[in-house]
């Protein structure tokens, strides 16, 4: 068995002890495989492995790794999950089913703009910069509402949100709030939870895991 496999699954039994531990029914967060960095041949072994969740989060690597392993594999999800430019918009919207790092209103409204060349819409997460961090992309929570209501206007599909907390607290402090933030909104996914803190964002019902070196190993 390939070791991304068994880091998979590793992975997959730990999750499945803290969701029985919380006795949490009907709760089945999906894992992000974030491939970023990694050629094909140590990506390929989970795809056949059956896994359908992946996360880049540069353009043009993303489309020289995924462009034809997609035309034939339809049920994989591809997660755009690094900060996005206005300019690249169009090459995500054919590439990507889901957009993590929504964080501004200009970049809201090119999305708007170029998905009405194509069938699907993306499904968005609002990056919140739940920190307050002036190094990191993201809304404002206070101005969270306001900006929601924008995307709503035009006619984003705003799944849920997204964070990367501050890395010298603990994040529980800042996944229970994105809980209560997402929950106001009246959303139902959240984004949050990376390799060293993937079980503690299950206790604030993160649904969409972004796990990258515990199953890929550590990047050059």
């Amino acid at each position: 068995m390939h070791k991304t496999i068994e880091n998979l699954n590793y992975i997959e039994n730990q999750i499945n002890s803290k969701i029985l531990k919380l006795n949490l029914s009907n709760y089945n967060p999906k894992i992000i495989a974030i491939s970023k960095t990694f050629k094909i041949n140590h990506i390929l072994p989970l795809v056949e492995h059956g896994h359908r969740d992946f996360g880049e989060n540069k353009v043009q690597e993303a489309l020289e790794k995924w462009t034809e392993i997609k035309n034939k594999n339809k049920n994989i999800k591809l997660h755009m999950v690094g900060k996005l430019q206005t300019n690249k918009v169009k090459f995500v919207l054919p590439l990507f089913d889901f957009i993590h790092s929504l964080d501004s209103l200009k970049l809201a409204k090119k999305i708007s703009e170029e998905q009405k060349n194509y069938e699907n819409k993306p499904k968005i997460f609002i990056q919140i910069n739940i920190g307050n961090e002036p190094q990191k992309s993201g809304i404002d929570k206070n101005k969270l509402a306001e900006f929601y209501n924008e995307c709503i206007n035009l006619d984003l599909d705003i799944v849920g949100t997204m964070c990367l907390p501050p890395i010298d607290n603990d994040p529980g402090i800042y996944f229970l709030e994105m809980k209560k933030i997402t929950k106001i909104l009246n959303l139902k996914d959240i984004s949050m939870g990376m390799s060293e803190d993937y079980l503690k964002a299950i206790e604030h019902s993160s649904t969409y895991l972004r796990i990258g070196s515990k199953i890929f190993g550590a990047r050059s």
